[in-house]
């Protein structure tokens, strides 16, 4: 029986787990739901605890170049402490809530290119066993679906969409890494931006929408970034004319000439949907530096995360996202 016991803790006879989410498409902030299908091993067994990790595939600049790792940004335990028979079937339903700053994956049915999952991780015996992966799929929440609608009635057009680790200043962030969504621009605006970057941080009560340009430069003048960022209330979202407000807001980053330098929020002044709007210029978006340390290796990030950041352990999927998890759940965790 013990050596039974410890051939199932490196995962040769041990429990057999199988996670199934039966939420469907989720939005930020909202309820994911399913069942912890567990299959007892070749032995009794003591089941420490059962934890789903959120994760995410993630780009990060270094000084080699941009690299790729799977980030987990949070955890939740959603069963512990009860004994596993040998072949016993158990299920654990659960009910967790999204962050609400979860990357959008989904729009009307049409995948970004965000890799998002759900990790199933069984304690047993004092061993960790990554089980299972999911894929997690996430919509929008009603008001940014009304904004990523309104750019695309005002003329622009989706272009690509990335998760990219770093803060954005000036910003309320919370998560280790933020999504971009780029736009090409309307041809109004073609003469003076290269593309449009929108990131979304929502928050229980409102959201935070950060619109980035690309500006192109003159005969005599360089390109270079441009940032402004409104906050929005969830609410009021069907009475708003919101091809009017994405139409001011792009206008105002357009015609934005703060100084280069400047890093921090200047000048304040009312956005229409009842929020604050505020400007800064390129430099923003603060990746790996002071306070973080990103180092790239053959199993992905290596990440030290600044204080007041959901904690970021890199896991050991670098390749092909959702496959080849039962060899690396034996193999151990290498995060």
């Amino acid at each position: 029986m013990v050596f039974k016991r410890l051939l199932g803790s490196i995962g040769v006879g041990g429990p057999a787990v199988d996670t199934v989410l039966t939420s469907g498409t989720v939005p930020p902030g909202g309820s994911l739901t399913g069942q912890v299908h567990l299959k007892g091993g070749n032995a009794d067994f003591d089941i420490e605890h059962i934890t789903l990790e959120l994760v995410a595939r993630v780009e990060a600049e270094t000084d080699d170049g941009e690299r790729e790792g799977v980030v987990v940004f949070e955890r939740f335990r959603v069963g512990a402490g009860f004994r596993l028979s040998e072949d016993e079937q158990h299920s654990v339903p659960f009910t967790v809530a999204l962050p609400w700053e979860t990357p959008i994956s989904v729009l009307h049915g049409q995948p970004l290119g965000i890799v998002l999952g759900v990790r199933t991780e069984l304690g047993v015996a004092g061993a960790r066993d990554k089980g299972d992966l999911d894929a997690l799929a996430v919509q929008p929440l009603p008001i940014q679906e009304a904004i990523l609608e309104a750019f695309g009635q005002t003329g622009f057009g989706f272009k690509s969409a990335d998760l990219e680790y770093g803060r954005i200043g000036g910003t309320g962030q919370q998560l280790p890494f933020y999504q971009e969504i780029e736009l090409t621009p309307a041809p109004q605006y073609a003469h003076a931006v290269n593309e449009i970057e929108v990131t979304f941080l929502a928050t229980p009560s409102g959201m935070e929408v950060v619109l980035e340009a690309d500006k192109r430069g003159g005969l005599f003048t360089g390109g270079h970034d441009t940032l402004t960022h409104f906050t929005v209330s969830h609410h009021g979202v069907e009475h708003t004319d919101w091809n009017a407000e994405v139409e001011n807001w792009v206008r105002q980053l357009v015609e934005h000439r703060a100084s280069y330098g400047t890093h921090s929020a200047s000048g304040h002044g009312e956005a229409h949907h009842g929020g604050h709007h505020h400007d800064t210029d390129h430099g923003h978006r603060s990746g790996p530096g002071m306070g973080t340390v990103v180092a790239a290796g053959a199993a992905g990030l290596a990440v030290g995360v600044v204080g007041g950041m959901v904690a970021a352990e890199v896991v050991d999927e670098v390749g092909d996202f959702f496959e080849g998890d039962e060899d690396e759940g034996e193999e151990g965790d290498e995060g």
